[in-house]
This record gives C-alpha cells, structure tokens and sequence, in this order.
C-alpha cells in the first residue's frame, strides 16, 4: 500500500478538499499521515516526514518541494497538488528526479470557463443593475438596454485549458470567436469554428474580451493603456486570469469613463483594498477571486488525483499530469 503525506494543515481548506468521504476512500486506498496541526509545515519538518512516503497530497502554502527538501529522498514517487498552478510548489529538480506531477489543474479550468460563460451573461444582460433597481421599488425603463451572449462576437486572449473549455461551453450560443494565441494550429480553429486574430483586432471589434494569460515577465501588463482605449463602447471585458496582465491604473482610467462594462475575478493586490475605485464603479461587477473551482468541485479534485495515483500505481497513464514543459508557463 503506497504511503501518502496530506501536508494541508486542519480548517475549512482541508474541510472541503478533503471531507469525511473523501478522507474514508483515502483511507482505503492508502497508508495515510495526515498535516493534523492548524499551520503549513516548514521546510525542514516538510523534508523530515516525506521521508518514506510514496505520494504526497499537497495544497497552497505547502513549502515548495526544492532540492533542499527532497535530498536524501529516494521514495517519492508522485506529487498531487489541490491547487492547479504548481509553479509554486516544483521545480525543475522534482522533474530531474523522475517524480510524476499531478494537479486540479484541469478540473479548476472548467470551473473557470463555467465562470466566465456565467459574467459574459451577467455582464451582457446587466443582472446586478436591473436586481438592485428592483429592489429599489423601481422597474426598468422604456428605453432600458440589455443584451446576450446569442450571435455576440467573442474575443479570447490565449489559448489554454480554460479557453478550450469555454469555447466548448460557447459553441451552443454560436458566437463569432476570435483568439489570440501563437500556438493554434489549423485544424484546432476550424474544430471550433475559431479564427486567429491580433489583440489589437480583439479589442477593437470584439462584443465580449476574456483574458486568460498566464502571469509572466512577458505577458506582464499586455493588456496595456491604448488596447483598453480601442475597446468599442458597450463591451464587455472579463478578466479571470490575473491580475497583472492587465495595466489597473490605465484600466481604472478608462472604465471612468463609462463606455464598457468590466467583470473583474482577478486583481494587482488581492484582497482587493477597501477604497479601491474598482468596488465602486456602476460599470464593474468586481468578484473575490471566485471563478473557480466553486466549492462544490474541490472533492471532485481530490477524488480525481486519488485516480490518478491508482493509474500511475497500475502502469497507466493519468489525466491529470502536468509535465515539465506545461508547467513553466503557470503562474508563478
């Protein structure tokens, strides 16, 4: 029975990846040492109790798992990481050392997607406006606008594994997509009904811009002050990326002016601080970093790993890896 090192400490994180049923299955499956203190290990208590253990289930905040932790380790065999960027937990050493990397990688992108078909409508429709004018004792006015995502022309900035699963999501609304990306190939575009085009043709003619860069030195303020200038008025931009690949301060500035609406999941600083302007502007519907996964899909992560761990146990090939070359380009 392989044995597996849980290193996220008691609380509502561990409470909801790792429930009672999901903790009985591990039990099953696995000899299992759990984190039972309410802190993040430290690196050297880290390096100490991997020592003889096969899997380890980690989550955000576990130490990252440098050469340092694992010298003298000759027993790990798989990583399973709860978040989905591992950027912060490898690096190149638990590559060199032959450990297989597994994430919720793929099932936080589908959440994300979900998300963003959900602001793209909340945005479109104006949801939160015509609520609170309801509640207000009003009602909508002869000339009220509201529109949807049916026919729209949607513009995505990337081409991952969020955008694929949104495409996937869109296709029933038959928008117009455009994508800006410089890996797609042809047959990816005409799968999906999809056509290449530049971010500054993006910007100025799509109804709907979702942004899904990974957060680098490159791609680090992309979304700059005279692409956000070009957006055509009654847009929507949405954001579930990151923060830092859009400049806030020119964002700010041109949001001030009313011409297109901003559903925000993602911020420079998070929490996003209490005088910040974007918490207050009609024309934003600021989220707290919550596009996904929701919280009913965390034990859907941790039971995926658990398969996955059985595949690679069994000389099969698991869904959830992350391999080297996928996992330099995550968000740090």
């Amino acid at each position: 029975m392989l044995k597996l090192l849980v290193t996220i400490p008691n609380g509502s994180i561990k409470d909801s990846f790792v429930p009672y049923e999901v903790r009985e299955r591990l039990e099953k499956l696995f000899d299992v040492t759990y984190n039972e203190g309410t802190e993040h290990y430290s690196e050297t208590e880290l390096k100490t109790l991997l020592m003889g253990k096969d899997v380890v289930l980690t989550g955000w905040g576990t130490p990252k798992l440098t050469e340092h932790v694992l010298a003298g380790n000759d027993t790990l065999k798989i990583i399973a990481h709860v978040g989905g960027s591992v950027a912060a937990i490898v690096d190149d050493y638990v590559y060199e050392k032959g450990i297989r990397v597994l994430s919720g990688n793929e099932i936080y992108a589908e959440s994300v997607a979900e998300a963003c078909i959900a602001y793209a409508l909340t945005a479109l429709r104006r949801i939160p406006d015509y609520l609170a004018v309801t509640r207000a004792g009003g009602w909508r006015a002869e000339d009220s606008l509201w529109e949807g995502l049916l026919g729209q022309t949607v513009g995505l900035v990337s081409y991952g594994m969020i955008t694929k699963h949104f495409v996937r999501m869109l296709q029933p609304f038959s928008p117009k997509i455009k994508v800006y990306s410089s890996h797609l190939d042809e047959a990816e575009l005409k799968k999906n009904h999809m056509e290449k085009a530049s971010l500054a043709e993006i910007f100025a003619t799509c109804k709907v811009i979702s942004i899904h860069s990974a957060l680098t030195e490159k791609t680090y303020h992309m979304i700059d002050e005279p692409l956000l200038q070009s957006i055509q008025d009654g847009a929507v931009l949405i954001n579930t990326a990151r923060g830092g690949v859009i400049d806030e301060a020119a964002l700010v500035k041109e949001l001030k002016k009313g011409r297109f609406r901003a559903v925000l999941d993602v911020y420079e600083q998070e929490p996003l601080p209490p005088e910040h302007p974007l918490r207050s502007m009609q024309n934003v519907y600021p989220i707290p970093h919550m596009g996904g996964p929701t919280y009913d899909r965390r034990k859907v992560v941790t039971q995926r790993l658990a398969d996955d761990i059985l595949r690679i146990q069994g000389g099969e090939s698991p869904e959830l890896e992350i391999s080297r070359s996928y996992a330099v380009h995550m968000t740090k």
